[in-house]
């Protein structure tokens, strides 16, 4: 059995309707350990679900202003809900990239999208630039065939530049990686007030699809959860 067009099709509206996209899809190799599917049978497809730009915010927030009382993780737990829901209704298994043990997220989107890992590590899009996220995925115990995706632009080859290199007061971002801990003592301290309020500083200096970031709002969103204790 397959999962036919006609279906993704269907699931792409109902995601459509809480701000969210599908981001490609793959079938595993037949040698590759592949994730449980539903059945907790190796799955042999997966569909990746995320967004562009911040289309889920309004979504998100009418959502968080219904619960009754404070969520530890709210975009998590609103991303799983709506997600689950969506895999229960077409028979697959919904996973998240903040399960335990991690599954491999990063891989997977490379997979389905030929995107390549910008300098801040988040990869490129050739349309959103780094204004985009994958909120999970749907495993399915049948085979999905889509278009081979072709190899896109990578706009950090044409960005000389490369101001998000260096708009960051601690240097963060470096070709030695991510300081993670100088970076969260900055956004956490007395000079990191401007990184709390609008979000990281090197990823706003991207030039590459402007018209996709996000709001001040739902950087500060993000910040406050990274430096959260």
């Amino acid at each position: 059995m397959i999962v036919s067009r006609g279906t993704i099709d269907r699931i792409a509206a109902v995601l459509a309707a809480h701000g969210l996209i599908l981001r490609g899809g793959f079938r595993f190799a037949g040698d590759e350990v592949a994730a449980a599917g539903l059945s907790g049978a190796p799955a042999k497809s997966a569909l990746l679900v995320g967004q562009a730009g911040a289309a889920p915010w309004p979504h998100f927030q009418r959502w968080l202003e219904r619960q009754p009382q404070p969520i530890a993780n709210p975009l998590d737990t609103w991303s799983r809900e709506v997600i689950g829901a969506v895999a229960k209704d077409f028979g697959a298994r919904a996973v998240s990239p903040s399960d335990r043990p991690h599954l491999p997220f990063q891989q997977w989107a490379m997979r389905a999208e030929k995107l390549n890992p910008s300098p801040l590590g988040i990869l490129m899009h050739p349309e959103y630039g780094l204004w985009h996220a994958y909120r999970g995925a749907l495993l399915f115990a049948e085979e999905i065939f889509l278009p081979e995706p072709q190899e896109p632009i990578h706009l950090c080859d044409t960005c000389l530049e490369k101001p998000c290199m260096k708009s960051c007061p601690v240097d963060a971002y470096s070709v030695r990686g991510f300081a993670h801990d100088a970076c969260l003592g900055h956004v956490r301290g007395p000079k990191g007030e401007p990184c709390r309020s609008g979000g990281c500083l090197d990823r706003n200096a991207c030039p590459n699809c402007t018209s996709y970031r996000y709001s001040p709002e739902v950087q500060a969103f993000h910040m406050a959860a990274f430096a959260r204790p």
